[in-house]
């Protein structure tokens, strides 16, 4: 086992608590094991810094560490609000829209992955206001399309019809509430967003307002 202080600084930094508590519940026996099979209270000790993990966002929550309001950090443990490096989602979600959300601490990651270079893909299912008119495709596909207040076009995204009045739209950007004012400047409105897809990731069975810690494999397929 890490010396005393050496571990209680980095179950500090995991957020467990300040480093004369966790020093405190070392002496009392609180953690237990040995190398890299340590245990808090008798659950296995959070992952170390560099996780990732992936939420289904509920309506309501708002991706943020200080708005008024419901906040998305609300359905994690507490103790990830106090990690070091800070836990922080990638890109956001507005409060209404549901649906796949990551957060990482890993901060080369999590710069990558928003960076405008990126080509990550995301995918979202909208449902409109009015039936599609039938443009709607070849308009966001054309990389010709200028946002409200925006001089830069958008970069070409794909639209899949799935209804009359539903969508599946994959962006490969992450402008302010580009799917909505997307669809405003096709002449409609958007009357529910739900992000399904990530990169390679889907959520699965992963119920409204879970959350699950990535694979090794799930964030290199990232990159």
């Amino acid at each position: 086992m890490k010396p005393d202080r050496q571990l209680a600084k980095y179950l500090a930094n995991l957020g467990y608590g300040s480093r004369k508590e966790m020093e405190a519940a070392i002496r009392a026996g609180r953690v237990t094991g040995a190398g890299d099979d340590l245990h808090f209270d008798g659950e296995p000790l959070d992952p170390s810094p560099g996780m990732v993990l992936m939420m289904n966002k509920p309506a309501g929550f708002t991706c943020s560490r200080a708005d008024q309001g419901r906040l998305v950090y609300e359905l994690l443990p507490p103790r990830f609000l106090h990690r070091t490096p800070p836990l922080s989602t990638v890109g956001r979600l507005d409060a209404d829209t549901t649906g796949l959300l990551l957060f990482t601490d890993d901060g080369k990651l999590l710069h990558g992955l928003i960076s405008p270079k990126s080509s990550t893909g995301k995918t979202y299912e909208a449902t409109l206001a009015r039936p599609l008119e039938g443009h709607e495709a070849e308009l966001f596909a054309s990389g010709t399309l200028v946002l409200r207040g925006e001089e830069k076009p958008l970069l070409p995204a794909r639209l899949e019809v799935t209804g009359d009045r539903t969508t599946r739209l994959t962006i490969t950007e992450g402008r302010y509430h580009q799917v909505r004012r997307m669809f405003a400047a096709a002449g409609n409105h958007v009357e529910s967003l739900h992000r399904a897809r990530f990169g390679a990731l889907e959520l699965g069975t992963l119920g409204q307002g879970s959350w699950r810690l990535l694979s090794e494999q799930e964030v290199s397929s990232f990159f």
